[in-house]
């Protein structure tokens, strides 16, 4: 017990300290004011680019995240299919269904789907 003690230990600082020295040579500490400015295709950058963006893009993303996630959940149901009861196969297909149609409702009806204030 001891010696696998010690072996995980000294595989975790070994690890450690390859991550630790591969940070050091990896840094590039030399930076100019080119390598600091904003890239827009070789034209010069019409207005900071630190501005904040319009948080309706970021709610189109995560909208567009949790409906994903939700569809990557159904496809397994397609799967089983023939190892589970008909019946409560349906059942749980068509609960699950439901909320993702009820979400996409509710995001609808919140006006989080339409682009105009």
């Amino acid at each position: 017990m001891f010696l696998i003690l010690s072996i995980s230990s000294l595989t975790v600082l070994i690890c450690s300290i390859l991550m630790f020295v591969a940070s050091l040579v990896s840094k590039k500490t030399i930076s100019d004011r080119e390598k600091l400015s904003p890239f827009e295709c070789g034209f010069d950058p019409k207005g900071s680019a630190r501005i904040p963006f319009s948080l309706r893009f970021f709610l189109i993303a995560v909208i567009f995240l949790i409906f994903d996630v939700e569809i990557t959940l159904l496809l397994p149901l397609i799967s089983i299919m023939d190892l589970s009861n008909i019946v409560s196969w349906s059942w749980t297909g068509l609960f699950f269904l439901l909320v993702l149609l009820f979400g996409l409702y509710l995001e609808w009806y919140a006006g989080a789907l339409e682009w105009s204030n």
